[in-house]
């Protein structure tokens, strides 16, 4: 699998790439090693290096430095790790009810190659007011989450909706609940905060 070639195809040919995924044994060890971490890591580098050395104004305040860089880009990556596992796991939890297959390494796949649009989207953090634009190329993803249901998990035509809004609340709910849970570790941890501490902000 080249890693470039499968985040260009997955996003401009997604129904004829899930297709050839479908094809391929589930590897999760290597789908983590060699497309997650690096798609992931790029886009928590581009994180690190807008809020390290560019910064956003957040209200009166300049949100930029060594601490909100690291921050912003273990947040990414920390993310994205636990959003791929967690989400794989409800998501296979929940293919019975569906009459879908159950197998976590499909269920890996699905989520791992869905995500790519935000990857690829958070790469634009690396001017941080430009990030809200690539939070919604995440979206697109939403789509390849929805039209490789069937392929992958073997979902029935009649309970394609069903599974993908079902799936589509636990995702939100994955990833708004990892993220207080690394926010408030993290910002914890680094002695940051918005706009309640102000010495940790350089105006």
């Amino acid at each position: 699998m080249n890693l470039i070639e499968r985040a260009k195809n997955i996003i401009i040919a997604p129904v004829k790439e899930w297709d050839v995924i479908n094809g391929e044994e589930p590897n999760t060890p290597g789908i983590i090693t060699g497309y997650v971490l690096p798609l992931a890591g790029a886009a928590a580098v581009a994180a690190f290096i807008g809020y390290a050395f560019i910064g956003i104004n957040v209200g009166f305040f300049r949100v930029k430095g060594m601490d909100w860089g690291i921050y912003q880009g273990i947040t990414v990556l920390a993310g994205a790790l636990l959003s791929v596992f967690v989400s794989a796991f409800v998501i296979d939890a929940l293919a019975p009810s569906f009459g879908s297959e159950k197998n976590m390494g499909k269920s890996v796949q699905l989520v791992a190659y869905s995500w790519t649009p935000g990857w690829v989207g958070g790469l634009l953090a690396i001017i941080p007011s430009l990030a809200i634009i690539g939070s919604l190329a995440g979206l697109y993803g939403l789509y390849l989450l929805y039209i490789g249901l069937p392929k992958l998990k073997k979902t029935p035509q009649d309970k394609q909706v069903g599974y993908f809004v079902v799936s589509l609340i636990t995702i939100i709910v994955v990833f708004v609940v990892i993220g207080l849970i690394l926010q408030k570790i993290l910002m914890s941890a680094f002695g940051l905060s918005y706009g309640l501490d102000y010495g940790s902000f350089r105006l």
